[in-house]
């Protein structure tokens, strides 16, 4: 399973079934960006986010920002942010 640079990520909010991690590279990756997809949902978000501790929030919000800045040029991150 190899991710095109075209993929309709969501798709994968309807296959949550297919979430698997550890057995190679191209299906973690995959994995990931359905987890992703399946964590933006609004619903799931009003009810985790009332429920996380400021420091949760807090460590999160740097654990994403460290890693778009590690792999996100300049223009890229200025892109989406």
């Amino acid at each position: 399973m190899t991710m095109a640079d075209d993929t309709d990520f969501s798709d994968f909010v309807d296959l949550p079934q297919e979430i698997c991690f550890g057995l190679n590279r191209d299906t973690d990756a995959e994995s990931l960006a359905r987890l992703l997809a399946i964590l933006a949902d609004r619903e799931l978000l009003s009810i985790l986010v009332p429920r996380l501790e400021d420091q949760e929030i807090t460590d999160l919000v740097d654990h994403i920002f460290r890693l778009l800045r590690r792999h996100f040029s300049h223009r890229e991150y200025h892109r989406f942010f």
